[in-house]
């Protein structure tokens, strides 16, 4: 098996810390590139709402420099010896970018934590990860968050 980039979208819950750990093994391991991306829920994509354009331009700044400083906080120590790392943020339907973002990056495997969002979260905007296993364009590994692993 041939594993040259790995995508490792993160929602910066504990879910996706512990699935952080397993992206960067698999990246050490294959000598692969690691993409470390964050999708900004946009909710106007998603319900087809009219957001003005001024607010809304001003919110997706804010929270794009928010994900910035969390991925830099929360990813650093785990990826400070990889040679070959990329950071990106987009906004969007999360699972819809993941799968948009793996097309064109020719993406070898995602990497995704499961458990991720509260229960009303789910109900509310579906498992991103389930919808990414169902769609994605290469291998998907999801990895349960401890907590949630049956005994």
């Amino acid at each position: 098996m041939k594993v040259e980039r790995i995508l490792f979208p993160t929602d910066f819950s504990e879910g996706s810390s512990h699935a952080l750990h397993y992206a960067v093994d698999l990246a050490r391991h294959y000598n692969a590139r690691l993409y470390i991306l964050h999708v900004i829920y946009d909710i106007g994509k998603a319900f087809e709402l009219h957001v003005p354009h001024i607010s809304s331009d001003e919110l997706h700044k804010e929270m794009n420099e928010w994900a910035v400083k969390q991925m830099d906080s929360t990813c650093v120590e785990e990826i400070r010896n990889l040679p070959d790392v990329e950071k990106s943020v987009l906004n969007g339907i999360p699972y819809d970018e993941i799968i948009k973002f793996a097309a064109k990056e020719k993406i070898d495997m995602i990497v995704i934590g499961t458990y991720g969002r509260s229960a009303l979260e789910r109900f509310i905007f579906g498992s991103t990860a389930e919808r990414v296993v169902r769609r994605a364009p290469c291998a998907v590994l999801t990895v349960r968050a401890p907590e949630h692993r049956e005994k």
